[in-house]
């Protein structure tokens, strides 16, 4: 079974195996330390389950559903 940031709970940590974010997005993303290897830490939810907000490398950063379902975790 594949796990996905989306699968955390606030408060779950997991570690980037991937993440199939494609064009200047995903760019920007790998740029701001999303990639491989690299600890991410769900913090919290918004009330309507999305944005999520993660805990990455010392900062937070915000990300839509679609984003955070395309981050698999090891």
């Amino acid at each position: 079974m594949v796990k996905t940031l989306n699968d955390l709970k606030p408060g779950e940590s997991g570690i980037i195996k991937k993440h199939q974010i494609k064009g200047t997005l995903g760019k920007h993303l790998r740029e701001m330390g999303l990639i491989n290897g690299i600890p991410i830490k769900l913090e919290r939810r918004a009330p309507l389950g999305y944005p999520v907000e993660i805990r990455i490398q010392g900062f937070s950063l915000a990300l839509r559903k679609k984003e955070a379902q395309s981050i698999i975790l090891e």
